[in-house]
C-alpha cells in the first residue's frame, strides 16, 4: 500500500495512563517489584473505594454512574485515583460516560491528558482488534470534541505524530471531524500545527478534512500549508492520492487568497509531483484565480449581476388590448 511508505517503521509502544502511573510511582520508590501493579500512596479506604468502583465499570451497560466517579475531575491527585479504577478494563458504554464527565467539568489540560492517555489508546486499541469502532466509544470520540483544543491536542496530534496512523483509523477519526461544527480559530491552529508536522501518509487526509470546511482563515495558516506541500518539491517518492487531493481541495477553496509567488511556486511543483486525474485541474485552479489582495473584475460582477438578476412586473401595467368591437 502507498500510504506506508510514509508511516514510520520504528515507532515505540504508546505509553498509556497506567504506563505513565507506574513509572512516577517507581521514580519515588525504586523497591518497588517490577512485576506487581504498584498502588498510589494514598489512604486504603480511597483505594478500595475506586478499586470498587473500577469493577462496577468494567462490567457498566448503562443507568446511573457512581458518585465517587464523578468526584474525580476535582481531585488534585486524578490520576492516580483514576489509575486505580484500572481504566482499559472498562466497558465501552463506561469509557463514553467517562468521556461525558470529564469533557463537562475538566479544563483543557486535564481533559487533554485523559484523551491522550486513556481515551486515545482505548479507541486505537478497538478499532485494531474489530477492525471498526464500537458504537459507545464512537460517541464518546465524538464527545471529546466538543472540547476542541483538548481535542486536537489529545487525540488528532498524537495520533498524527505517532507515525502509525493507518488509514482505517483517519477515516473513523476523520468522519468525528466532519460532523462536528469546530470554531475557526481552533481548526486554525489544527491545520497550522499539522501542516508543520513530520509528514505521515494520512496527515494529509485530516488536512483535506479541515480544509473543506472552507472556514476563513488566517494568512500565515495559508502561507504555512503552502510551506507544507513544497517541502515534496524534491521528494523521490511517489505521493499517495489523498496528498494530491488535499493540494487540490487547498487551492480550490483558497486559491485567491494566494500570492503570485506562492501560486508559481505550487505551479512548478506539479511539474514534478503529478498525478493524472487532479494535476491538470489543480493547474487550471491555479491559472484561473486572482492574486492575494486584487480585486475582483467589476465588469464579471455587472455581467453576472445582469444574467442573474429576476424579472420585474408591475400587475397593474398591463398593455392596451384592443376589443372586437373597436
Amino acid at each position: 500500500m502507498l500510504l506506508e511508505a510514509f508511516m514510520s517503521k520504528d515507532v515505540g509502544p504508546q505509553l498509556t495512563l497506567a504506563d505513565l502511573i507506574i513509572n512516577k510511582i517507581r521514580e519515588r520508590d525504586e523497591q518497588v517489584s517490577s512485576e506487581a501493579r504498584p498502588l498510589p500512596k494514598m489512604d486504603n479506604a480511597i483505594i478500595d473505594l475506586y478499586k470498587g468502583v473500577g469493577k462496577l465499570l468494567s462490567k457498566y451497560t448503562t443507568g446511573k454512574v457512581p458518585k465517587a466517579f464523578k468526584h474525580i475531575p476535582s481531585l488534585e491527585v486524578w490520576e492516580d485515583v483514576l489509575y486505580l479504577t484500572e481504566p482499559e478494563k472498562w466497558s465501552a458504554n463506561a469509557m463514553f460516560q467517562a468521556t461525558r464527565i470529564f469533557a463537562s467539568n475538566m479544563g483543557v489540560k486535564k481533559a487533554q491528558r485523559f484523551y491522550r492517555l486513556v481515551l486515545l489508546p482505548r479507541i486505537r486499541e478497538d478499532i485494531r482488534k474489530n477492525k471498526r469502532l464500537h458504537f459507545a466509544l464512537y460517541q464518546a470520540l465524538k464527545k471529546s470534541l466538543y472540547k476542541p483544543a483538548a481535542f486536537n491536542k489529545g487525540i488528532l496530534f498524537p495520533l498524527c505524530e505517532s507515525g502509525t496512523c493507518n488509514l482505517r483509523e483517519a477515516v473513523i477519526v476523520g468522519s468525528i471531524i466532519q460532523k462536528v461544527s469546530i470554531p475557526p480559530l481552533h481548526s486554525s491552529v489544527a491545520i497550522l500545527k499539522l501542516a508543520e508536522m513530520d509528514y505521515c501518509g494520512t496527515t494529509s487526509y485530516f488536512i483535506k478534512l479541515l480544509l473543506d470546511k472552507k472556514y476563513a482563515l488566517p494568512y500565515r495558516v495559508l502561507d504555512a500549508v503552502v510551506a507544507h506541500f513544497m517541502r515534496f518539491l524534491d521528494d523521490t517518492r511517489i505521493m499517495p492520492v489523498i496528498w494530491h487531493q488535499s493540494l487540490l481541495t487547498f487551492v480550490q477553496r483558497y486559491k485567491n487568497e494566494l500570492t503570485k509567488e506562492e501560486k508559481d511556486n505550487l505551479h512548478d511543483l506539479t511539474e514534478y509531483q503529478k498525478h493524472y486525474l487532479v494535476t491538470n485541474e489543480i493547474r487550471r485552479e491555479l491559472k484561473n484565480s486572482r492574486n492575494r489582495g486584487e480585486k475582483e473584475d467589476p465588469m464579471s460582477i455587472t455581467s453576472t449581476a445582469a444574467i442573474n438578476k429576476a424579472v420585474e412586473e408591475d400587475r397593474h401595467d398591463f398593455p392596451d388590448v384592443p376589443m372586437d368591437e373597436d
